[in-house]
């Protein structure tokens, strides 16, 4: 006769055969195998996801103040209104330099002035954009854009201040956008690990933390709502 088993005490005898058998790594593995899973389910759910709002908004009427689908004056391919965006350049005085999460703050600990982990940065240099290549139709509605910071400088802190110009490395993310009325943006948004720039790009000693940089690698799906008027 079959004897139903608690779902705790099964659980229980599974991990301990795991633990006796040496089976903590097939966990990691089959861990990192669902993180990949996961990650390109995402992508495959997120595509049907824009293309069905293209169509959304091409089926709904448009309302005053909103998006609409192009006069038969603009190209279909790049139009006039195609690129959109802003850089700016931010300097940043001694003691209050931008930290980029590379090396650790006790990086002067290893080498003093001379320490090979100096990358606290001076200057920033950033920009975004916004690129919608279609003119007309429902495509109208899509758009991609990129985000970079571009990073300067050689510091320390509480050992090292400088107004060098150093190359660091780039922060950058990219996605895809569409714009469903009302204010409402569909966006999916890619960020990448920090990319270091010429000698800085090795391992730099004991106070290098990698390249994960302040945000790491990641991807997200996620609805953006603008409001307002520009005064200029």
């Amino acid at each position: 006769m079959l004897r139903s088993v608690p779902l705790r005490e099964a659980a229980g005898r599974y991990a301990g055969r795991i633990l006796q058998g040496g089976g903590s790594i097939p966990i990691l593995q089959a861990a990192h195998k669902l993180g990949g899973v996961m990650k390109r389910l995402t992508w495959i759910l997120a595509v049907p996801m824009l293309l069905s709002m293209l169509v959304r908004a091409q089926n709904s009427p448009p309302r005053e103040g909103e998006a609409h689908n192009g006069s038969e004056q603009d190209r279909m391919l790049f139009p006039r209104d195609a690129f959109w965006g802003w850089a700016q350049f931010d300097l940043a005085p001694p003691h209050n330099e931008i930290d980029p999460n590379i090396c650790a703050g006790n990086a002067g600990q290893y080498g003093g002035v001379n320490a090979p982990c100096s990358m606290f940065a001076r200057y920033m240099l950033s920009a975004i954009l916004e690129v919608r290549p279609f003119g007309r139709g429902p495509l109208r509605r899509f758009m991609v854009f990129g985000a970079p910071a571009f990073l300067f400088g050689k510091n320390i802190p509480q050992t090292l201040y400088t107004w060098s110009f150093d190359a660091i490395g780039i922060e950058h993310s990219w996605g895809a956008a569409v714009y469903m009325g009302k204010g409402f943006e569909f966006r999916v948004t890619q960020h990448f690990l920090f990319d270091r720039l010429g000698a800085r790009d090795r391992n730099l000693g004991p106070a290098d933390q990698g390249n994960n940089g302040p945000w790491g690698r990641y991807m997200t799906v996620g609805v953006r709502k603008s409001f307002g008027t520009r005064r200029w």
